[in-house]
């Protein structure tokens, strides 16, 4: 079964049988997806680490207030990498505007904002991000291992981490909670 759909600016919701350990009950914010692949942000997976952590090791002085942000994982691919999705409202020098709402940001220079409180004012960090190849999304999808849904700003921004998967399986009129994760068999 071949899924033809564009998921930039949706969910990916793991479906309750989903066991891979990576992507087991998270939500996954999709940056872009095209013939070539799917890349997006696991949005409800928080680190044990703070943004003064990260700015300590880039030698990124920081005032006190700025440092308190809690960084996610955000997947499996290149986890030394930062990436921060935030409102579209400023660019930076690696910004990618996935809407006119949200982008995405992977330079130094936002690091460098946040530090001195003159960044975004909302935001998302994270280590890593979830990467398929082509057609890899399309066939997981088949397989009934993902929800999709189009993505929702107060769920990746305000809402807290652990009520993430929830509420965005809500959006969709779905509740995580009275579905099986055993697979059937007739």
């Amino acid at each position: 079964m071949r899924i033809e759909s564009n998921l930039t600016n949706h969910f990916l919701i793991a479906m309750p049988g989903l066991q891979d350990p990576n992507f087991y009950r998270t939500v996954t914010y999709i940056c872009e997806h095209n013939d070539q692949g799917a890349m997006g942000i696991v949005i409800n997976r928080p680190m044990s680490i703070q943004l003064g952590e990260i700015l300590g090791q880039m030698e990124i002085p920081a005032k006190p207030g700025a440092v308190n942000q809690r960084v996610f994982v955000g997947g499996p691919v290149q986890v030394d990498r930062g990436f921060v999705l935030h409102p579209s409202e400023r660019h930076w020098d690696s910004t990618l505007e996935i809407t006119p709402e949200i982008s995405v940001t992977t330079s130094r220079d936002i690091l460098e904002a946040m530090a001195a409180d003159e960044g975004p004012n909302l935001s998302l960090i994270a280590l890593g991000y979830a990467g398929w190849g082509g057609q890899q999304l399309e066939d997981e999808m088949a397989a009934n291992a993902w929800l999709s849904g189009p993505a929702d700003l107060d769920i990746i921004f305000r809402r807290p981490a652990k009520e993430r998967w929830e509420a965005a399986a809500r959006l969709l009129g779905v509740d995580l909670n009275l579905m099986s994760g055993d697979a059937g068999h007739a």
